[in-house]
C-alpha cells in the first residue's frame, strides 16, 4: 500500500479512537505516548478497536434549516425516538450491535448536503447512510453514496426527479445507481391524487388546470411526465414556462393564468416561493377565481400555512403521511397516531407529515440492517433488491418497482381547512381523496377553494 494511503488510513482511525475515548487527535496522540498514562489508554484503544465490529454507524443527512427547513423540522423527535429504540441495540445475524446514528443539517444547501455525506462516509466510516426530502438534499447525497460504495436509502421526492434527475435513462445497462435506492411517490400517484380529486364532482370547475412548474428537478421531472396524464384524463393544461428559484414577481404568470380563465392551480415550488407567489395571485385577483388550489413541495407542514393567514383556508394539498394512516412503525411499534400524539406532546408543535417520512426511512434502514451482515456493504445491497416491509406511512417494495432500486409509495389528498373553535391549532389537514390507497380513512369532502 502507498505509504500517503497507509497515513489516510492511521489518521481516519486515530480520528475514531480518539472520538470514541472522548478526545480530540491532538489529545490522542499526546496521551498515547506519555508513559504510564498512555499504557492506561492504550487499553482503552485496544477495546475501542475491537468493538468497532461491534457498532453499526448510520448517517443521516436531512435540511433543518433554509428554505427547505420545513421538512427536517421533526427529525429531532423522530431520530430522538429511534435512538431510544435501539438503545438496547440491534439484533442481526444472532449477534447484538450497538447503533448510533449521526444526523447532519444540510441546510438547504445541495453542496454541503455533498460534503456531508462525503465527511460521513471518509471520516466517520459509517455502514449505511439515510436522507430524505427534495431532490436539492438526496440527489447529491446519493452521487456522493454511489462514487464512494456506499449503501444508500433516500425518500421524500418523487422518484422520477431522483432518478432523471441524476441521468438515469430507461432501459439502462448497467444501472447507474449500484449503491442507492429511493421509495417515494412519483408521477403516476400525482396524477392518480389530483385526476381523482378535481374529477370527483365535489367541486365543479371548467377543468382548466395552470402549474407552477420550476426549472429544478422536480418541476422539469413533473412537466415532461405529469402533463400528457392530465391531458389525457381530459384537463387542458396551461403552463407558462419555467422560472428560477427565489423569483419575486410573479406578475407576468399570474397574468397568463387569468386570461386563461384558469379554475384549477397546482404546481411544485420551494416555500418562500409559493408564500411570493399566492399573496400575489390575491392582490392582482386570481386567487379569489381559483375553484381547486393543490400544491405539493409547499403547503405540507401547518408553520408554511398559518404564514398565509386567511389565504391558506381550503388550499387542497397531497399528503404522504398523516395520523390517520392504519399502518405501525416496525421500529418502534407506534402507530401513526401515537407518532403525532408524542411529537405534539414533546414539542408542542402541531404534527407534520414528514414524521412518517422520516420514520418509514428509519423503518426500511432497521429492517434492511437485521436482515443481514450490516457490516458487509455489498450483502445489504444484495439484501436490499428484494427488501419489503411494512412501514409508517406503508408498504416498501423494491423488488416491485417502475425501475430498479425504486419503490413507490402513495399520495393522499388533503385539504387545509380552519381548526373548529377551541383547538389548540389554527389549521388542520383533512384527508378528502384516498384514490391511491383505499386503506386510508376519508375525513371530508372537498372543499372550494374560492
Amino acid at each position: 500500500m502507498p505509504s500517503s494511503k497507509r497515513t489516510q488510513n492511521v489518521n481516519r482511525k486515530l480520528h475514531r479512537v480518539a472520538s470514541a475515548v472522548g478526545l480530540s487527535r491532538r489529545d490522542f496522540v499526546k496521551r498515547a505516548a506519555a508513559g504510564a498514562g498512555g499504557l492506561a489508554l492504550a487499553g482503552k484503544v485496544t477495546a475501542a478497536f475491537a468493538d468497532a465490529s461491534d457498532v453499526i454507524r448510520i448517517g443521516f443527512i436531512s435540511p433543518r434549516t433554509g428554505p427547505l427547513g420545513g421538512f427536517g423540522e421533526c427529525d429531532p423527535y423522530v431520530l430522538g425516538v429511534a435512538r431510544k429504540a435501539l438503545a438496547n441495540g440491534l439484533m442481526s445475524g444472532g449477534k447484538k450491535y450497538k447503533v448510533e446514528i449521526i444526523d447532519k443539517d444540510s441546510q438547504s444547501d445541495p453542496a454541503r448536503a455533498s460534503q456531508l455525506a462525503k465527511g460521513l462516509i471518509n471520516n466517520d466510516n459509517i455502514d449505511l447512510m439515510l436522507t430524505t426530502s427534495t431532490p436539492e438534499v438526496v440527489n447529491p447525497v446519493a452521487d456522493a453514496c454511489d462514487a464512494a460504495g456506499m449503501p444508500c436509502v433516500s425518500t421524500i421526492l418523487p422518484w422520477e426527479s431522483w432518478y432523471f434527475g441524476r441521468g438515469g435513462k430507461p432501459g439502462q445497462k448497467p444501472f447507474p445507481f449500484k449503491w442507492s435506492f429511493h421509495f417515494s411517490f412519483g408521477v403516476a400517484q400525482f396524477a392518480q391524487a389530483y385526476i381523482s380529486e378535481w374529477g370527483s364532482g365535489a367541486v365543479p370547475t371548467n377543468k382548466k388546470v395552470g402549474v407552477m412548474f420550476p426549472n429544478d428537478a422536480d418541476g422539469n421531472a413533473l412537466r415532461e411526465h405529469m402533463i400528457p396524464l392530465f391531458e389525457k384524463a381530459g384537463f387542458t393544461v396551461f403552463d407558462p414556462g419555467g422560472y428560477e428559484d427565489g423569483t419575486t414577481d410573479y406578475s407576468a404568470q399570474i397574468a397568463k393564468y387569468k386570461a386563461a380563465n384558469v379554475q384549477i392551480f397546482t404546481g411544485v415550488p420551494i416555500p418562500p416561493d409559493f408564500a411570493t407567489f399566492w399573496r400575489q395571485a390575491a392582490q392582482l385577483g386570481f386567487a379569489k377565481t381559483v375553484k381547486i388550489q393543490s400544491i405539493a413541495k409547499t403547503g405540507l407542514f401547518p408553520t408554511q400555512m398559518e404564514a398565509l393567514g386567511s389565504l391558506a383556508y381550503n388550499i387542497a394539498s397531497l399528503c404522504y403521511w398523516h395520523p390517520t394512516f392504519p399502518y405501525k412503525s416496525p421500529l418502534t411499534g407506534h402507530t401513526s397516531q401515537e407518532l403525532a400524539n408524542g411529537y405534539e406532546k414533546s414539542t408542542g408543535r402541531q404534527w407534520n407529515q414528514q414524521l412518517g417520512g422520516t420514520q418509514s426511512l428509519l423503518d426500511v434502514g432497521g429492517e434492511l440492517l437485521k436482515s443481514t451482515n450490516p457490516k458487509n456493504k455489498q450483502g445489504l445491497v444484495d439484501k436490499m433488491e428484494t427488501l419489503k416491509v411494512t412501514t409508517a406511512v406503508g408498504t416498501v417494495d423494491f423488488g416491485h418497482g417502475p425501475v430498479p432500486h425504486v419503490s413507490t409509495t402513495p399520495l393522499i389528498g388533503a385539504q387545509w381547512i380552519k381548526a373548529k373553535a377551541g383547538s389548540k391549532h389554527k389549521l388542520d389537514l383533512v384527508i378528502v381523496n384516498n384514490a391511491d390507497d383505499p386503506n386510508v380513512p376519508v375525513g371530508a369532502k372537498l372543499q372550494p377553494y374560492s
